[in-house]
Formats: structure tokens, sequence, C-alpha cells
């Protein structure tokens, strides 16, 4: 799931000509939301941006007041359908954001005002596109006559974002907000998701219009395909009934397609092996005995395996991502592609596929379980057993697993397995990006969707407080568990302080090894041990600046440190317990372990080693 969409990247709305939308027009779009109808009343633009919100169904928005958007923060004082949680960092808004759209599906809002308010939105921005996640982004701008004069706090945002958004808006006239705001929320949500900013200019929130609802939406562009061709499907079905050696490969696309029962009932039908990539964990239960895990340079050996030995991938909504194949050319070379996507961009981008279906996954999966049945009814089904002895074998020989640190100090592994056993599966977990974050896909037993989300595409360190923080909000009834790192965490760990203030009362497994522990693994393995600038200074046998027990208490949030093994499971039970303001665990484990196993960036994925330079014997398998 990468930067490439489906529509161009970017507008200004100016006034297209309006048509009357009657039940008899084919090329009507529907507006989101309940589409009640608002009869035309005067109003300032300003309050059009939040009575064009209320509209939407939205409810929950994240955002930071300044100067720009002001126009519209005083209106926001009104709504009472609508809750604005004050962050402390744009940043944290466009995060926060993406948490609450990963937990629900639902569209998440972040709003900032012009020129830096807005540049501290890019990152986020930039991270929604990479993983594919419907997110709005509103900033204020200057007065439409300024543009362009280097006025106070301006930044040509639209400019800046063109890459990394799936649509972009400069909206200078109060007239066509609502029509921008509703055409943004549907382009978000459709096709393949992504980010869409309205760049809206100051006089346009403050000039007055006639407002009412719904407006007409004018995409004629914008037709994303959503059922896959019979044809293809047919010859997707014709292949796996020939594969002996079949694999369904499914990204994040299947997850944000919502596609789990289906796929589910693929996997029954065909018996292959399957494997969840890093945004897909949880889609397909990892207690069902035909998930292998996670693939790619962090992945299980099993799943490693499979795809390098596979005759067949049946890829759905995954991009063949360069953490997942290693080195392309020599990734699965034996294997024909059936790939399923929504993003026409995405077939053959990477790998040329020998069935391309453009989609989405799930309506193509009860299509092709469909075709399949027919085709095993008629041709027989695939005797699989012998792939099946291979990828056990593979399974049992190198599982899953961790040997104690030899420093005394806690296993970071140890750690987050014991939480996944007592949080369990209907918790939802949120990762920085790091060490952490692997040690988070592989330990925590994924049983649902939206169970798990991460920063994969982009890996935006400070990705887990704030996303945390929107997801609790969406799914106020569920322990929300942000395992981030030492380094992470301070990045973005004063969303804390709204967390306390709106009694959010997330749970942070702070993995804290003193270091920043992925760039240390790094150079101990390819720098001699040489660790430039990778020592944080607040673990074990250090200064520890700063203290994060007192950190958290000073933003009125409970801290706890667990140094000793055994205090690790009482220390979880305690955090669940807790669930009337934020908790920190400061979990000091090794500095010394390390994320296995792992496949060295540029080489073929059958170099992966299980352990330092331990690397599995692959005629085993043969």
């Amino acid at each position: 799931m990468s930067s490439g969409s489906n529509i161009t990247p970017s507008v200004m709305l100016s006034h297209p000509p309006q048509r009357e939308k009657t039940v008899h027009d084919p090329d009507a779009q529907a507006v989101p939301g309940s589409n009640q109808v608002v009869e035309p009343t005067s109003m300032t633009g300003a309050q059009a941006i939040v009575r064009s919100l209320e509209e939407l169904d939205v409810t929950d928005v994240f955002g930071l007041p300044g100067g720009a958007i002001l126009p519209t923060y005083d209106p926001l004082m009104d709504t009472s359908r609508i809750r604005h949680i004050l962050v402390r960092h744009e940043q944290g808004a466009g995060h926060a954001a993406q948490g609450y759209y990963l937990a629900t599906g639902k569209t998440g809002v972040a709003i900032a005002t012009s020129g830096p308010g807005a540049t501290n939105l890019v990152t986020a921005i930039a991270d929604a596109n990479m993983d594919s996640e419907a997110v709005v982004f509103i900033t204020g701008q200057v007065g439409s006559k300024l543009i362009g004069s280097d006025a106070f706090q301006e930044a040509d945002i639209v400019g800046i974002t063109m890459p990394i958004t799936k649509h972009s808006f400069l909206v200078r006239s109060a007239e066509e907000i609502p029509q921008a705001l509703a055409e943004a929320f549907y382009i978000a949500n459709t096709g393949r998701p992504g980010p869409v900013l309205v760049d809206i200019t100051k006089d346009a929130q403050e000039s007055q219009m006639v407002f009412s609802w719904p407006p007409v939406m004018d995409l004629p562009g914008y037709r994303p395909v959503t059922r896959g061709h019979s044809r293809q499907v047919r010859e997707a079905a014709k292949l796996i009934q020939d594969a002996k050696r079949p694999v369904l490969y499914v990204g994040g696309g299947a997850m944000r397609a919502q596609a789990s029962e289906e796929l589910a009932e693929l996997a029954k039908i065909t018996g292959a092996p399957v494997v969840t990539t890093l945004n897909a964990r949880g889609i397909f239960p990892d207690n069902d005995p035909q998930n292998l895990g996670m693939p790619g340079m962090h992945g299980t050996v099993s799943a490693v395996s499979a795809l390098q030995m596979s005759d067949l991938l049946i890829t759905l909504g995954a991009r063949f991502d360069d953490r997942v194949t290693g080195q392309l050319t020599s990734f699965a070379p034996n294997a024909k592609v059936i790939h399923a996507d929504i993003d026409p961009a995405e077939i053959s981008k990477n790998r040329a596929a020998d069935v391309p279906i453009v989609g989405n996954v799930k309506s193509i999966l009860p299509e092709l379980s469909e075709q399949l049945q027919e085709s095993f009814a008629e041709h027989g089904t695939p005797d699989l057993t012998q792939w099946w002895n291979i990828v056990n074998h593979t399974r049992e020989t190198y599982p899953l697993g961790y040997t104690p640190a030899e420093d005394g100090l806690m296993a970071p592994q140890k750690v987050i397995e014991t939480l996944s056993e007592i949080a369990g599966p209907e918790a939802i977990y949120v990762a920085g990006v790091g060490q952490h974050q692997m040690w988070g896909a592989q330990f925590v037993g994924y049983q649902r969707p939206n169970q798990w989300m991460n920063s994969a595409g982009l890996g935006t360190m400070g990705f887990a407080v704030p996303a945390a923080m929107g997801a609790q909000v969406a799914e106020p009834n569920r322990a929300v568990w942000a395992i981030d790192g030492d380094g992470c965490f301070q990045m973005t760990n004063q969303e804390l302080a709204t967390c306390v203030i709106n009694e959010i009362p997330i749970k942070v497994a702070l993995i804290n090894n003193s270091s920043l522990g992925m760039v240390r693994q790094w150079q101990t393995l390819f720098y001699d041990s040489r660790y430039s600038n990778t020592d944080l200074n607040t673990g074990a046998d250090s200064i520890r600046v700063p203290g994060f027990v007192k950190l958290a208490d000073a933003y009125g949030a409970v801290g706890m440190r667990v140094e000793k093994e055994e205090d690790i499971a009482p220390a979880i039970h305690k955090a669940m317990e807790i669930n009337d303001r934020p908790v920190v665990v400061d979990f000091v484990v090794s500095a010394d372990s390390m994320v296995w196993p792992m496949v060295p960036s540029g080489v073929s994925n059958d170099e992966i080693q299980v352990a330092r330079d331990m690397t599995p014997d692959w005629d085993e398998e043969d």
C-alpha cells in the first residue's frame, strides 16, 4: 500500500457548473453521511465548515487553533454534535485522526492553522498516504488576496502536500465549502483510502454564504473500480486449481477493505497457507493452523520460506513492498502471481502479475470462492498434503522465539508476550517504529481485525501515543495499549496532557532499552558495534533523562517502573484496572536484545537469519 492513488492529486476548487441531483442522474455520487435535507440558510463560511462536518456525521475531531483557522474555531464552540480534542502539537492531531480511522474505518479529521500549523501535519499526511488511511485534513490559509505575497504564516500547503495526498482542495470562497468537504470525505474513504487536504482561506471562512445540504458533488474523473472482472476471476481460479504450492499473500489493502470474513472463506476453500503483512496482522487469526505469520525482513521463517518456495502467490491487497520481498529479483522465483488490488497503479508495479484483478478485495473474494467451488467440484480439490508437509516441517524446525538477555535485564519479547496474554485479543495495540514495533507484530496474538495498528510504510517515530489516543476516542470501551520505545515516546509524549485533560485512558508499555534500538541493532550487525549517537540515557545504568515515571506523574498520568521479570504481570494487571487516566509503564529491558529472524536489507529472502550468522538449511525442506 503505497503512495499510488487513483485520482489527480491536487486541484484548486473554482466554480464548477452546478446541476440538479435527481434519482435519474446516473453520474450522481452519494454524499457521505445521513444526507438530511437542510434548506437554504444564511451563515458564514466558518459556520458552514462546522455544519458540513455535522451533516457528514463527524463526531470527533483533533486539532489546534491559530490565526488563519480561528474563524472556524468560534462556531466550533457552539456545536453539541462534534467533540473537539485540543492536542499539544499538530502532528499529534494527524496521528490521532489516523488511529481513529484505523480503529473504526470511519474517516478521521484533523484541523490546523496555516503555515507552521499546516506543515506540522505533513508527517501525518505522508504516513496516512503510505498506509492508505482515510483522513481529512482541514487547514486554514491566509486571505485569498495575500496568497503568494509571503504573508505572515503563509505556506503553500497544497503544493507541499501534492505528492502525499490522494486529493487536495484550495477553497477561496465560502460558497465552495460544503461541496469541497463532501467531496473530500467521499474521495478519502472510497476506492483506495487515503488522505485529503482541504485548505480554506481566512476570508472564505469569514464571508457570508447561503448553506444548503446535501451539495452536488462534481467528480467526473473519479470512478474507482470496485468489482473485479469476471474473466480475470475465472483465470485466477484456473491457476489455483493447478497450483501445487499456493500461498495467500495478504496485505493491508484487505484490512482496509474489511474483508476478514471473505478471506476466511477463501482460505478454507483453498486450504493454502496464509501470510499476513505488517498492516494485515489480525485479519486472519494467528491461532488458525493455516496462518504462517508475518513475511518479510522480520517475518517468520515459515512465512518467508513459503513465499520463496511457492508456485503461486494469491496476492490480496498487498504491494510487494521491499521489506517483504527483500531483493526483488530473487523473490518467489518460481511463482506465478494473482494480484487483486483496488488501485490499478499497484498491479505489476513491482512484480508482474500473471492474472491482474482490479477491484475491491471484499467483492472479489466471494466471486473467487464461488469459482473455486465450481472448479473443485468439476476437477477435484487439489491435494496440498506434500506442500503442507514442507511448510509444517519449516514451522516446527524454526519457530518464532527468543533467548534471555545475557546482561541480566529483562527480555523485551517477554514483556510483550505477557502483555498479550493479559490484555488479550479484545485490546487494541498501537506501535511506534523500531524494534518494539517488530516485537509487537511478532509476540502479540492477533485474532481479529483492527486489533493492531502501526506506522508501516513511512515508519514514523512518535506515531504510537497520539494514534493510541485517537483509537481510544473511537473505541472507548476497549483497552488501548501503545507499545512504544523510549526514542519514539519522547517525540510525542506531550499528548499525555491531552489524554489526561480529556480523560482518554490509554496505556503505554514503554520498551525502554535506553537507545534507538533498531539503529543500534544495525550498528551491531553492520558497523562493528560502533554505537554512534544511539544511546538515549533513559534506561539501566544511565542517568535516566528523563525519568519516565516522574514525567508521567508531571502530566497527571500514572507512572510505574518494572525492572524484574516477576513484576511484569502485576504491573500490567494494575494498569488494566486504571481507566480514569493514562498509564505509563517503564519496562527497563536489555539494549542487547535483537529482532530475529532478519533478512538483511538488499539481499535475497533465501538468506534469512534466525540468529546472528545462523541461516536455515533449506536442504531440509527438499
